[in-house]
């Protein structure tokens, strides 16, 4: 089976959509199994130096996939021209933008609905055309994959595609996020000025996150607890972000003046960036992560937090309880009280604690990246079957 996968976030490792390709295609590597994997992909947007893959890379270069309509040319006319000319039984789009009229059957990943559902994030006249677009093209598909399914029974009700078409194929954490402690955690804390207890949230700043939501609930355990921090990584608003008709612009939450409205300007360090490789020390080292988000398709976030052996607080929305299991604390994002209850057990109670950092790493553990492999090369064989 010859398979087609349109490669356009391959050089934007640090979007969800680029993380989830080079997952996919390193995992896809490891299952060969005889086929061949096909990566389509504008040149101005190829970045495989850092990749070992097993695959064959085919280059579309133009001038015309430049801003927002050339990714829109590139999805509609020129992947599915690709697929037709490399004979590819299946093309899948990682993503949610698949082309309207495909001659091969067309595979497209749909992580989450947010355009369509929250309403702070439908941007103008045509970021909501692109989401129609993008809505209808997955509506003729072949097969849409999910990363939860929760975000599965969001698709059904909301694009009305029917529920055997849906398939939940969940994601996973990188293989770095471990309980075990390696010799150079306490150097990589110390230079984020980490102090020796505290509580990490180690997340993007849009609205949906929720940032303000854990602020309020830190503002209670601070009071009750004397020396704790909150430890907020992830790089702060600074400017608007340019806006992409074909994305739209997240809404920002800055939490400084709220940290500052409250008081917490000594109990509150903001990390900035963090780079990819740190992310499993911060967990390590914190008594406590917390991710009360009101919407996630997924949460990676959380699983990250899981396979750390850290007391995880999170939200009881969307997909997130599906990830946690019974191995964290899943709380109304909305209810301060609750959170920083969940929070304050986590701080107080040992035994708790010890229990929540046991159980953690054996519910990560049940999300692979081979086993997104092996469930995305099945409905890769579905669909060059034709869906029946």
């Amino acid at each position: 089976m010859r398979v087609a996968i349109n490669g356009w976030f391959i050089g934007h490792p640090g979007t969800g959509s680029g993380q989830y390709l080079r997952g996919l295609l390193s995992a896809l590597a490891d299952n060969v199994g005889g086929h061949e994997w096909l990566l389509v992909a504008p040149s101005s947007r190829l970045e495989l130096r850092s990749l070992s893959l097993n695959l064959q890379v085919f280059t579309l270069s133009s001038r015309l996939w430049s801003g927002d309509l050339g990714k829109v040319l590139f999805e509609q006319v020129a992947f599915p021209w690709a697929c037709r000319q490399l004979r590819a039984d299946v093309g899948h789009v990682p993503y949610w933008g698949s082309p309207l009229r495909s001659l091969v059957p067309v595979v497209v990943t749909v992580h989450d609905l947010i355009p369509l559902l929250l309403p702070a994030y439908r941007g103008g006249p045509l970021v909501r055309l692109y989401t129609r677009l993008a809505a209808t093209s997955a509506r003729r598909a072949t097969l849409v994959l999910t990363d939860s399914l929760a975000s599965k029974a969001d698709i059904e009700a909301h694009l009305g595609v029917p529920a055997e078409r849906v398939r939940c194929v969940y994601l996973a954490a990188g293989s770095g996020f471990q309980p075990q402690a390696t010799a150079e955690d306490g150097a990589i804390r110390a230079r984020y000025g980490l102090p020796s207890r505290y509580v990490l949230y180690l997340a993007g700043h849009d609205v949906r996150k929720n940032v303000a939501g854990l602020v309020h609930a830190f503002a209670e355990v601070a009071s009750a607890d004397d020396d704790v921090v909150l430890a907020i990584g992830g790089e702060l608003p600074a400017v608007a972000r340019r806006s992409s008709w074909v994305r739209g612009t997240s809404p920002l939450f800055d939490p400084r003046p709220l940290v500052e409205s409250l008081g917490l300007q000594g109990r509150v360090r903001f990390l900035g960036a963090v780079a990819g490789e740190d992310r499993a020390a911060l967990y390590r080292g914190a008594a406590c992560a917390a991710f009360v988000s009101r919407y996630e398709g997924f949460g990676l976030p959380v699983l990250e937090a899981l396979g750390s052996g850290v007391p995880l607080v999170t939200s009881n929305t969307s997909s997130l309880p599906e990830l946690v299991g019974d191995a964290g604390f899943c709380v109304d994002p909305d209810d301060t009280n609750a959170i920083a209850g969940a929070i304050l057990s986590c701080l107080v109670d040992d035994s708790l604690a010890s229990d929540l950092r046991t159980r953690g790493p054996r519910q990560a553990a049940r999300f692979t990246w081979s086993q997104t492999a092996r469930h995305t090369l099945a409905a890769y064989e579905h669909a060059a079957l034709g869906g029946s």
